[in-house]
């Protein structure tokens, strides 16, 4: 237990110290997008077309034609964000917070319920317009960086069990998002690309049943499936999830193999007095040629999927979400009206996360309890539970991706439709925010 607690509260840092680059970002593009002759180059910005080519090759092309700088970050750059998300729950599934029943079904069950009101709210505020209920899936979203920066202000205030069913909660919600994304929108399907998007996935299988653990193998595939996904109908980012859950969590030989190597070279040096720790010692070629057989024995214990998974972790929280939000979270405020977050898209989306996520999360867990299919987690009180399932609604990086799913390309209605829902992400991830460090600072226990 101590191992799994030491572990996520490193995850746990990692995720408060990108959130604050989050913000960053996104109130950099809220401000460019308002700003006279900065908001034109702003928005012009994601429409310059980008090319990566080799003779008459472009791999950013899409049916024929050059991808924008906006489509490549919201096509490329968020299906390797996908794949940082499908490799932390394969993780979590296999030794994580989601690996027994026990740990994982108090989060699934709170997951559902945040998942499902969120949508019915959206459908009960929203006109039943078929146009504006493309964005039905926007607030189903928690964003874990956002929600567990939240809890980070309280510190030990916190009790752990809170932060992991919150992180746990945030990687179904994630699950689910990407469930949503592969079954409602994709469009006009093409059987040839399909086709070898398939060939693709088979060739990974077969890299794990003759044991090729070499990462460079899977990233090389995965890019050729995302290339052929992209052309295929199929949502691109899909293909960061299906590469993620091929990667191996397992080692060609075993643990034990290698723990024996690393034993059986390191007791080929001497032991060293107490007196001579300090002592600077010239190792032989042999000792050095042990040394790294220790280092490649080490490194081969730790598995494909962990090892992508620490290497994704500087480049998703420090470039790819950060420039996803500083690309996405502009809006032109200029342009829209107050009445735009109290009717429409803006206000749906807007109680979907504040009211649907907290409602939904909140009561599916208490009926869970209730029945004793579950418990709550550990020195925690219902109403300090209450407040995290409040941070629920901070719903940003995937509510803003399916809202830009659900309404890009469709014209000028589609354009405003989009901006009325970023606008109710925002608003409804900031007042989340707020409300839940209002009701956390009065229901958790006060520091001593």
């Amino acid at each position: 237990m101590g191992t799994n607690n030491y572990s996520f509260l490193s995850k746990f840092r990692r995720h408060v110290s990108s959130s604050m680059v989050l913000i960053f970002f996104t109130v950099l593009a809220l401000i460019c997008a308002n700003i006279p002759g900065v908001k034109d180059w702003y928005f012009s910005l994601w429409q310059h077309p980008v090319s990566l080519s080799i003779g008459g090759f472009n791999f950013f092309s899409h049916n024929g034609h050059p991808m924008s700088l906006g489509q490549v970050i919201n096509d490329f750059l968020m299906a390797i964000f996908f794949l940082s998300v499908g490799l932390e729950i394969k993780r979590e599934i296999r030794v994580g917070e989601l690996s027994s029943l026990d740990k994982a079904l108090l989060p699934i069950i709170g997951a559902c319920g945040g998942m499902i009101l969120p949508v019915i709210v959206f459908y009960l505020i929203c006109p039943s317009d078929a146009l504006m209920q493309r964005g039905l899936a926007i607030p189903m979203a928690t964003d874990i960086a956002f929600s567990l920066g939240v809890l980070s202000v309280f510190k030990s205030r916190v009790p752990v069990g809170l932060k992991i069913f919150l992180a746990a909660l945030a990687v179904a919600d994630d699950l689910g998002g990407i469930i949503v994304i592969a079954l409602f929108y994709s469009s006009d399907i093409n059987m040839l690309f399909l086709g070898l998007s398939a060939l693709c996935v088979v060739v990974m299988v077969l890299g794990n049943i003759f044991k090729i653990r070499t990462k460079s193998f899977y990233v090389t595939v995965g890019l050729v499936l995302w290339y052929m996904m992209l052309n295929s109908g199929i949502h691109a980012t899909i293909a960061g999830v299906i590469v993620a859950f091929c990667v191996p969590a397992t080692l060609k030989k075993g643990t034990g193999v290698y723990l024996e190597r690393i034993r059986h070279n390191v007791n080929k040096f001497p032991v060293i007095d107490v007196d001579e720790q300090h002592n600077t010692i010239v190792l032989t070629n042999e000792q050095v040629h042990t040394l790294k057989s220790i280092e490649s024995a080490a490194d081969k214990m730790i598995s494909p999927l962990q090892d992508l998974e620490d290497n994704l972790h500087f480049l998703i929280n420090y470039l790819v979400i950060p420039l996803f939000a500083f690309a996405n979270a502009g809006i032109d405020l200029t342009q829209m009206s107050l009445g735009s977050l109290f009717s429409g898209v803006g206000l749906a989306v807007m109680l979907g996360l504040v009211i649907g996520k907290f409602l939904g999360v909140l009561s599916f867990s208490w009926i869970a309890v209730r029945l004793k299919v579950v418990k709550l987690p550990a020195n925690t009180t219902w109403k300090a539970f209450a407040s995290v399932c409040v941070v629920c609604g901070i719903g940003f990086t995937v509510s803003m991706f399916i809202a830009d799913l659900s309404y890009s390309g469709l014209g000028a209605e589609g354009a405003s439709l989009l901006s009325q829902a970023k606008l109710g992400v925002l608003c409804g991830s900031v007042i989340s925010a707020v409300l839940g460090c209002i009701l956390l600072n009065k229901t958790l226990p006060k520091e001593c």
